[in-house]
This record gives C-alpha cells, structure tokens and sequence, in this order.
C-alpha cells in the first residue's frame, strides 16, 4: 500500500499495465481469472447438517448417547428410549432456536451500493462492484462507496467518510499528492492518496486506478480474519469443565462400583447393570435441555426487547460479562455530525450567531458538506427567521481549497444587503478588522485577534470541528449583482460554530446502570484521544488513565495484561490493537463484551465473549457479532445484562440441585449394595427417579432470580 501512495500515478499505471483510458474488456477478464472476484471473504454460514452436528458434539450430550447405546445393548430398551427423548428435545430445541436467529440476521443484510463507474476501453460504464480488477481505472463522486482499494490519479475538493474503518466521524481530505516517502506512516488508513474499500465519498470527484480487490484489500484482511472458528467463551468453558467433572466422577465411580460387586456377588452381568446404574444415576441427564430451555426463554425476552441473538449461549456470557468494551462512534456516540455550540466572539451562546450561519448554509447552493447539514438540522429556524419571506438571495461566492470560506449575499425586507461568510477559522479572521462584542461592533485589536484564538483553540482541544462566522453590510446594486472574493474583505467577526459527534441521550444513563451492576466500560476507538476525552466526560466515564495504539506497538503480551485492567480509554487503535486488548483482558480472567459497528471492530466483535452489534452496523459486523441491537437505545445492554445474569441464576439453580440431589442418591445406593443381597434399584428405576425430581425443576426457567441478580451487582 504505501508504495502505491510513495509514487506517482504515472509510475503506477505502468506497474499495473494500465493507462487513463483503462483496461479492454478482454485485459479484465484475464485478470479476473488470475486475481478472482472483487469480492470479500464472510463466515460460512453452517450447512443444517454441521450445525446439528455441533449441538450433538456436546460432551453431556455424548455421555448420555453412550449410556442410551449401552442400555441399548444390553435390553434395556426403556432407559435408552428415556436418554434419546432427553437427547432430542435438548438438540431439536437449540438447533431450531439458533436457525431461528440467523435467518432473523441475515434478513439485516443489504449492501448499500454493488456498482461502480468505471472506464473502459475509454468508454464509462456502470459494473457490479465484484468484476473490478487492479488496474481498473474508476470515477468517484459524492455518494459513492469506494469499491476497493485505489489509488487516487485525480481529485476535486475530494474528502472521504472512514469512520467504519477507522472510528474517525469527521471526513478526512484524499489528493493524488504523493505521500512523503520520508514521513513514517503507523497506520496505512493515514495515506492521503489511497481510498479504501468500506469508506464513501462525502463531497467532491476523483478519479482512481485500482490496485487491490477483494481479500488483497484492508477490509479484506479484517474479513479473513473472521471466518476462523470461533474460540471457546467463558460459558462454553464453564459447562465444558463441568461436564468434564460429572466425566471424571463416573470413569472413577463405575468402575470401582462394577469391581466391588463383582467380586462380592460374583455375578458380573448383574455387578455390569449396577455400574450402569450408577452412570446413569450420576449424569444430569436433563442439563442440556434445562441449559437450552433457559437460553430459549433469554433469546425470546431479548427479542421482545427488539435484539436479536444469533448464539444462544452468548447470553449467559452478557450475564456474565464484567468489562464491555465499546467502540466510539456510532455506538456510544450519534455518528452523525451535530451543531453543538454557536458562540459569540466572548465565547458565550449567541442566537445570531445561529442565525447567520443558518441563513448561509439555506441560500448555499454548492454541495453541501456535514457541517451544513448538521446547521440545517435546525429547521425551526426557517419559520423563525420566515428566510423565504424576509430574506432573498443575492449572490454566492462559492467555497474553494485556496480561500477555505464560501460566502453568500442576502437582501432582507428593508432592502439592506449582508455580506455572510463562514469557514476555516484563520481564514475568516485574517479577512477581519472588526469585531462584534456584546451587540457592539468595535475595531479588532491585537488582544481581540488573540482571544479569538484562544476561544478557538479551546473548543479544538475538546474535539469540536470549529468553523468561524463573519458578516458585513454590503451595498445593493441595481443592476444584476455581481460580487466576488475581493467583497470578503473588512469583515466585522461574528463569533464561531462548533460541531461534534455527540453521545447517545441514552449512553450517560446506560454506563452508569452498567456501573450498578459491577460492570466496567473502557472505549476503544480509533479516533483521538481528544475527541475521546471530551465524549468520556459527556457521558461519565473516567478520563484519568488513556493509553494510545502507538504505545501498545511497542508492548508484548505480558505488558499489555499489565496495564490494561487500570485502562479505560484506548484511542487511536487499527483493528489487531482492539483484538489483543480483548485477548489481553481475558487473560486476566474478564468476561468481556465488546459493542461495534464498523468494519474495524469486526475482529474484536469475534475474539470477545459476546460480540454486540446495531442494526446500522456493517455487515461484516453484524456477522463477526453475537447479538444485534434493532433499536439505537443502549438501555437495551443493561437489560441484557440482567436478562443473562436471570438466566445463569436459573442454570446454576439447576446444577446444584441435580448435582447434590444425584451424588446423594447414589451413594446412598451404593451404601445400600454393600449389604444388600440384590441390586437396589435398577437403572430404569433410577433413571425414573431421576427425571420425576427433574421435572419438578422444569420451572425454573420462569423464576426472575432477584436474589441472583442483587448478589451479582454487589
């Protein structure tokens, strides 16, 4: 990647073996055949046998099977009969519970765009984004999603929306510049003359030659890195090592029973059906299915609760999670951009400065960028102002690269005209030589231009985009109006507006309710720690301790455990720093949660306990996740968390009492075998019993387990 951006684009057209006019159709269809589709590698969605088959695979399960083939084989057809029942309503069950969830899922998915423009044999044509080849050269405007990763010959006024890949809401300016070769780059996402697959044009044109397509391409190495098999998460690995011991439990007991009889009676078929006995007496035969129906009951509430839950057993480990780590944007924050603040040139709100800055992105007529949407989202102000009928467009000056302003003049109903412009805050103060102060205009001194800064670089500090707003009057002529840069001169400065990407209303409340419940938030987010710092503070996290991607580099493992439990901020992260602190968390015994949407948080979304995802999320999100949120509220986490924290109550209710209930029983048989002359219960009649006291817990799954749910938060 960063040989494309250190070279020209003449140089790599010839790499590649392509010129401006691009490729013939027969060049395409070669290298479609030597680099494959333009297409990304996802997470093979289980085939109906492999996922049966994974239900039966448990280890409970294959106990019970061995004992039913056992009982089987030796006659005793009703205790096989039992087994199997058991066997089936607990597999059947999950099977249709999971299946349910992910056809629920993949009605989620659409792709946003499948086209492209693209040039060939000098002639554009729209093609499915999946015929595309490296040396394609491609036309990109406002709107579009940037097909692969190319490399950009041509652009005008071109900025690019990362947020996906990086977590940055702000669009980034891309140029065909070349990249300086001597200027290390830590993170390829930094390029200025590469655009990648996932992010979308937001304003201006390009033109660009492809250079990488499908799994070659950034997101495509985030993609691959999902489609592996999942690792164990912590519930998979509690029911595992509980299963183990139930295991260890019968291969000592069984035999030790088989040979005590054995050589007391002398009759080893009959010692034989009493280790048997035993083995069957021992195992909690309705553990898969009480665990299957609690998950059911939890996946049905949850969906009630508008989230979809694609793995069952996710939401035991929602109950258990003690860290959620959550990325930034999209997911704590709005991920659109919002007029925070309009300020005046002391720093206080101003209703004019609103105002002004509303009636001149209304009469702007260029494309309109995220920052007038956010000052048009203020659409009372139309009626309040009645800009139609008070006011009447005169002229524009449009926005260019060089003056960073546009400006527009308005005539309002008394016939005066006014002079509006906004932009970049350098650029707006050094066409300045007054300022209005509290309603009066008074000329701008040396200490007036250095408060402005000030003012400015402190909103900067906190992470607003910060844009300047200046006015002057301005005659009217007669004739047609002709008005050009040299008029945005002796400006009188109005005050500043200020945008960012705000928190959710829900998030303050949802991360302290998380916080009532012994579970602790870290952001981790690959924006920048200013940004980061300001939304912590909104929304009540602690701020006292921010480690960056670039010092993470630097750390092994064994550091990275060290000082991750003390972090709770971690800005500035490419997807693999977000894995490793997942990783680095569980090591240190963390269940951990992670919630994203992006293209960045996909291997994170896969490596945590439980992976959590909204519905806007891309897909590859959604795939790599446990859990999808249908609704933008964040309340939803703590009633999940509860939901789960139910559901492991009831499970672990469950296994003490079959536990307890079964280990008695059976020692209280074998005591009795030792002096007994004959077997004191066959295995039919202790499997019997057994499931006569296991139908009487079978109403667990309906109990709300406040106790459980009080001892957890405390």
């Amino acid at each position: 990647m960063e040989f494309s951006a250190h070279h020209s684009g003449e140089f790599i057209l010839e790499e590649l073996e392509s010129r401006l006019d691009g490729l013939s159709e027969v060049e395409a269809a070669s290298r479609r055949k030597q680099y494959g589709l333009n297409e990304i590698a996802r997470e093979k969605r289980r085939s109906v046998f492999m996922r049966f088959f994974d239900n039966i695979k448990n280890p409970l399960v294959i106990i019970l099977l061995v004992l039913g083939t056992v009982s089987l084989l030796t006659g005793d057809i009703r205790s096989a009969l039992v087994i199997l029942v058991m066997v089936v309503l607990s597999v059947v069950l999950r099977f249709f519970q999971e299946m349910r969830a992910d056809n629920a899922a993949l009605k989620l998915k659409a792709m946003v765009r499948n086209t492209a423009t693209v040039v060939r044999d000098g002639v554009e044509e729209e093609i499915p984004i999946k015929m595309l080849v490296p040396g394609d050269i491609i036309l990109l405007a406002a709107g579009d999603m940037t097909p692969a990763d190319v490399r950009v010959l041509s652009a005008k006024d071109l900025f690019m929306n990362q947020a996906a890949l990086t977590g940055e809401s702000m669009p980034v300016e891309k140029k065909s510049n070349l990249s300086p070769a001597n200027m290390p780059i830590t993170n390829s996402l930094e390029l200025i003359n590469i655009c990648f697959m996932g992010s979308n044009v937001v304003s201006g044109t390009a033109k660009a030659v492809v250079i990488r397509t499908g799994n070659q391409t950034y997101f495509g190495s985030l993609a691959e890195n999902i489609i592996s098999e999942r690792v164990l998460t912590s519930f998979d690995k509690g029911i595992t090592k509980f299963t183990w011991l139930m295991i260890r439990f019968v291969a000592v007991m069984v035999p030790i029973v088989f040979f005590i009889n054995g050589l007391g009676r002398h009759d080893w078929l009959e010692a034989f059906l009493f280790a048997l006995a035993v083995a069957v007496g021992l195992t909690p035969e309705m553990l898969p299915m009480i665990v299957t129906v609690n998950l059911s009951k939890g996946a049905l509430v949850m969906a009630r609760k508008k989230m979809i839950v694609k793995r069952l057993n996710a939401i035991q480990n929602f109950g258990a999670m003690d860290v959620l780590c959550t990325d930034k944007t999209g997911t704590i924050t709005q991920g659109k951009i919002i007029l925070e603040k309009h300020l005046d040139a002391s720093g206080n709100p101003s209703e004019k400065v609103l105002h002004y800055g509303y009636l001149n992105s209304y009469y702007h007529t260029g494309l309109k960028n995220l920052l007038d949407d956010a000052i048009l989202d203020h659409e009372e102000l139309e009626d309040r102002l009645k800009a139609k009928e008070k006011y009447h467009k005169v002229d524009e000056i449009p926005f260019d690269f060089i003056r960073r302003r546009m400006s527009i003049v308005v005539k309002d109903e008394t016939g005066l005209c006014t002079l509006i412009s906004k932009g970049a805050v350098s650029e707006i103060l050094s066409q300045c030589n007054r300022v209005e102060i509290n309603g009066e205009i008074v000329a701008m001194l040396p200490e007036h231009f250095a408060k402005l800064n000030i003012i400015a670089n402190e909103l900067n500090a906190e992470g607003f985009r910060v844009i300047a707003l200046a006015y002057k009057g301005i005659p009217c002529t007669a004739e047609e109006p002709v008005y050009s840069v040299k008029d945005e001169s002796e400006l009188i400065l109005l005050g500043f507006l200020a945008f960012l990407d705000p928190p959710k209303d829900s998030a303050y409340e949802t991360l302290k309710r998380l916080n009532d419940l012994s579970v602790t938030t870290k952001i981790l987010t690959g924006d920048n720690e200013i940004i980061t710092t300001y939304i912590c503070k909104k929304v009540g996290l602690s701020v006292e301790n921010i480690l960056l991607g670039s010092e993470i580099e630097t750390m092994n493992d064994a550091e990275l455990r060290a000082i991750v439990d003390r972090t709770n901020i971690f800005a500035r992260l490419v997807p693999a720093h977000k894995e490793r602190i997942i990783h680095a968390l569980q090591s240190n015994g963390h269940v951990t949660g992670f919630l994203g949407d992006g293209i960045n948080d996909a291997p994170a979304l896969k490596s945590a306990d439980v992976g959590i995802s909204v519905n806007s999320a891309v897909d590859i999100a959604k795939e790599s996740s446990d859990m999808i949120m249908l609704e933008t509220s964040l309340l939803i986490l703590e009633q999940g968390v509860m939901e789960g924290r139910r559901v492991f109550g009831n499970i672990i209710k469950y296994i003490k009492m079959a536990a307890s209930s079964n280990f008695g029983n059976m020692f209280s048989v074998l005591g009795a075998s030792l002096f007994l002359p004959f077997l004191p219960m066959l295995p039919i009649q202790i499997l019997t019993n057994n499931l006569l006291y296991d139908f009487s817990q079978t109403a667990i799954p309906t109990d709300d387990s406040e106790e459980v749910l009080k001892r957890s938060a405390a």
